[in-house]
């Protein structure tokens, strides 16, 4: 595949357009699929070793990053997360193109964030064809446990995504969203700053 026709793909994804297995095959070597296996494999008490591996593995990552293993990701480097990040087990980033985290974001067990999607009609699926858009989680966002996160999607600041959620529009900032597909149920409120305290 010639340079220009890498470009020409590359424009495509960037596009939110369909394009192939075959035709995004140039970009294999950027997946970081040892250095995932060594996180996954790295002992609890090798803080260091862990913190070395994840700068390597991802786009950006933040201080005071918890990333519990296992964790898994397409690639890898287009995963950029910000400050006092807290991913539990088994978060799954499908990451063709960019995952942005903000500050203080909270994911639970098992939640997927995948950025791309595959047509309906299944001609258009010939060579694994797929689309990819970015997502973009802002700061405080708490992500509860089985959420899936679809191509596309922004989470405002502050939400909150009820579990087994599938999110596939962006939520406002400071709502509680809930279901499939997730929806706003609620705004968050100072109200809820009593809440779990007794002072309510």
């Amino acid at each position: 595949m010639t340079r220009s026709h890498e470009e020409e793909v590359l424009a495509r994804i960037a596009k939110g357009l369909v394009y192939t297995e075959s035709e995004a095959a140039f970009q294999a070597p950027l997946r970081r699929t040892e250095e995932i296996f060594a996180y996954n494999h790295t002992p609890p008490g090798q803080e260091e070793r862990r913190r070395s591996l994840l700068t390597a593995i991802l786009g950006s990552v933040g201080e005071r990053t918890v990333l519990l293993p296992p964790f898994h990701a397409g690639f890898g480097g287009n995963v950029h997360i910000g400050d006092d990040f807290f991913g539990n087990v088994n978060l799954t980033f499908v990451d063709d193109v960019d995952i942005r985290i903000g500050d203080g974001v909270m994911i639970a067990p098992s939640v997927t964030l995948t950025t791309t999607g595959h047509p309906v009609h299944p001609s258009r699926r010939t060579d694994f064809g797929r689309f990819s858009e970015p997502i973009v989680i802002e700061d405080k966002v708490w992500i509860g446990s089985n959420a899936v996160v679809l191509p596309g999607v922004r989470i405002g600041y502050g939400s909150v995504i009820g579990a087994g959620s599938v999110v596939s529009r962006d939520i406002p900032p400071m709502t509680v969203a809930v279901g499939t597909p997730c929806r706003v149920v609620r705004a968050i409120t100072d109200k809820d700053l009593l809440a779990r305290t007794g002072g309510d």
